[in-house]
């Protein structure tokens, strides 16, 4: 199978997917999903995407669940196919979360039915997930893992309530993983107690790509020779083995030699309730190398750019304030879901 990555931040790469991999991955986290046979899974994520693809369709047709599929999101048409099908378990990506947190029309359908939400192809923060859950009822979780990885490498596990939210819970059966200083390659030792320092993640498994199509140098550059793959994500892992993703390493943006990771900002800014979607990167500034900007969708159009400067520096460290904003329509997002970086930069 020949899926291609996501591209949010260069060109998109074809990945080449084995049989093997594919299987594997199924076998791999099937049972760590909470669904049942008989259960009905709503189906809106594309069947193009590996995360639709597999986990949506593969998956669940294994399980022997029921699908409920619907050609694209719209919020009236997802709602009502959860009351009217009685819908157990919905899988969606955050700006979909987002959605279900704030949006008044949810409190206009009976989705009482629902078990569970869960959440991936992008991070989900702890308090919107806390806010779907409370919202819904039903348990809320996330997992980890990108078109390389087939694509599962890390999920919460149903039986697991000590693991926290905003973590993507432990690896998948039949794989590890590390995690390398950015800067000297070394491995980073996982504590005793507590949690590591933050590093890039490898994950090496039966899921792990046989490599990019025609492309031996970028396949050379993300696969080690021991078999773990580079992730390019920065994680800290707890010292019972429980991953958190920090942020992309290469959208870590670098002012006056600190690390923002502008997860943390967008977090930050979706809890504003004058805020409905946002996107930080870093832009180029002479005096700090790079400066944090945010794009932002806002609900109040009283919203001033001061105020949303204002808003972040009162709960950051200084190096992580917000430096500049611009209003815009849409944060222009890939079909998964994932914020298309390279789009906001090029409006720069």
């Amino acid at each position: 199978m020949l899926p291609y990555s996501s591209g949010t931040t260069g060109k998109a790469k074809g990945v080449m997917l084995t049989h093997h991999n594919l299987v594997a991955n199924i076998a791999q986290a099937k049972h760590l999903y909470g669904v049942q046979r008989g259960d009905r899974v709503l189906a809106v994520l594309p069947f193009f995407h590996i995360y639709g693809l597999v986990v949506l369709l593969n998956v669940q047709l294994k399980l022997g669940a029921e699908l409920v599929i619907l050609p694209r999101f719209e919020l009236d048409t997802f709602l009502g196919s959860i009351a009217n099908y009685r819908v157990d378990h919905v899988f969606v990506a955050p700006p979909v979360a987002v959605v279900l947190a704030k949006h008044p029309d949810v409190d206009k359908y009976d989705v009482s039915c629902l078990r569970s939400v869960f959440s991936g192809a992008a991070p989900l923060d702890e308090q919107l997930g806390n806010a779907v859950a409370a919202r819904l009822n039903c348990r809320v979780s996330q997992g980890y893992g990108m078109t390389e990885l087939s694509p599962v490498s890390h999920l919460i596990p149903p039986d697991r309530p000590d693991i926290p939210l905003n973590s993507v819970g432990i690896p998948v059966p039949n794989s590890e993983n590390k995690i390398i200083d950015t800067e000297t390659g070394d491995e980073i030792e996982i504590p005793a107690e507590g949690e590591s320092a933050p590093g890039e993640l490898l994950v090496r498994g039966p899921n792990v790509m046989a490599g990019y199509l025609g492309n031996e140098e970028a396949t050379a550059a993300t696969i080690e020779p021991d078999g773990f793959l580079h992730t390019g994500d920065i994680a800290v892992v707890r010292a019972d083995g429980v991953v958190t993703i920090v942020d992309r390493l290469k959208e870590l943006i670098k002012y006056k030699g600190y690390q923002v990771p502008p997860a943390e900002l967008e977090a930050l800014l979706l809890t504003h309730p004058g805020i409905g979607d946002a996107a930080v990167i870093g832009v180029p500034d002479p005096s700090s190398g790079e400066i944090p900007k945010a794009f932002v969708v806002r609900t109040d159009d009283d919203l001033t750019d001061e105020a949303v400067m204002a808003f972040v520096e009162q709960k950051v460290a200084p190096h992580k304030r917000i430096r500049q904003v611009e209003f815009i329509d849409a944060i222009p997002k890939s079909a998964a879901g994932k914020i298309l970086r390279k789009d906001l930069r090029a409006r720069i």
